[in-house]
């Protein structure tokens, strides 16, 4: 048996305080495209218990105003229930908070295009992107927490991470993509009986991407019936694009609004951490919370065919620069 630090032993987490944990936090999100929006709306309407205010930065002026408009009409009848209120911040002002989440993309393959890994299809331009804000993070001296949606979520987690120039901690990064797929494996669970014991046994690991593992069942692994439901959740983006729909809506609450808030709760959630030492190492989803004393990974025991999985994943990971 194995347990997920066993990927790299060199593995050391810094002395990352989560000082967003105790009180109410001021996230700032970054472009209010399909998925901002969406989880936007997400952290409005679930975030009360630990989110305060909610600033939003979008390159269009018109879409800030309207999500700025609509997100604080959005009230109970008699305010007795007060909901995060959202206001409109400057690039200049996305590190003057507790939490940043990057959901910047640039060229997002159409709906025809049949290419198989729609997510890495767009790690060079966010690349571009995410480097660019992780040096303003990093020159504001930021403290917090820079969150990852974007696509491909645990690549784009590393290009942050090393743009930070060492002023940013490899656990100041968190990427946000591994709750959808636990979602889709639980949707297809809920729809064949063969699949069940996902639903209580089951877990999520590794990448947003072509290189996910779907465990049936960590108390009785199977291995065939484990690959099934990960490349039947692997391609869900994939069914809803050949109805003629952008996949976005899943991922930006799943990954998105769920996973932040849980993590703000100190609750176990789905998201990537960085597992190895300094550029050698990659980010890898899993079960996890931040606690007062930082990052606890859920390290229950593996069985070595799944533990297998995942390392090929870390490893495929560790390739991507």
């Amino acid at each position: 048996m194995y347990i997920l630090t066993d990927l790299d032993n060199r593995t050391s987490f810094k002395n990352f305080q989560p000082f967003f944990l105790r009180d109410k936090s001021r996230i700032n999100i970054l472009a209010l495209g399909d998925v901002g929006g969406t989880l936007l709306t997400g952290l409005k309407m679930m975030g009360a218990d630990v989110v305060e205010h909610i600033g939003i930065c979008d390159m269009n002026a018109d879409t800030a105003t309207r999500y700025e408009m609509e997100m604080n009409q959005i009230a109970f009848p008699f305010d007795g229930v007060k909901l995060p209120e959202v206001e409109i911040i400057t690039a200049e002002e996305l590190f003057n908070g507790d939490v940043f989440v990057f959901c910047a993309s640039k060229g997002i393959p159409a709906l025809d295009d049949k290419m198989q890994d729609v997510r890495m299809a767009q790690f060079e331009n966010n690349k571009k992107l995410v480097e660019q804000y992780a040096a303003l993070a990093a020159d504001k001296n930021f403290k917090g927490l820079f969150a990852v949606v974007s696509d491909p979520v645990d690549p784009l987690c590393k290009a942050a991470y090393l743009a930070g120039r060492g002023k940013l901690l490899a656990e100041q990064i968190k990427g946000f993509g591994l709750g959808v797929m636990n979602s889709r494996a639980m949707y297809h669970a809920k729809k064949n009986n063969r699949f069940q014991q996902y639903l209580k046994e089951g877990r999520a690991f590794g990448p947003h991407g072509q290189d996910l593992v779907i465990a049936d069942s960590l108390l009785k692994y199977d291995d065939k019936l484990s690959r099934e439901l990960t490349q039947l959740t692997v391609e869900s983006n994939l069914r809803i694009r050949e109805i003629g729909f952008k996949p976005y809506i899943a991922p930006a609450i799943s990954s998105g609004a769920i996973s932040i808030l849980l993590l703000l709760r100190g609750q176990w959630h789905y998201s990537s951490n960085f597992i190895g030492k300094d550029e050698e190492g990659a980010y890898v989803g899993a079960l996890n919370r931040m606690t007062e004393q930082g990052l606890e990974f859920e390290n229950i025991p593996i069985p070595e065919a799944l533990f297998l999985r995942i390392k090929n994943a870390y490893d495929n990971l560790k390739e991507i620069v």
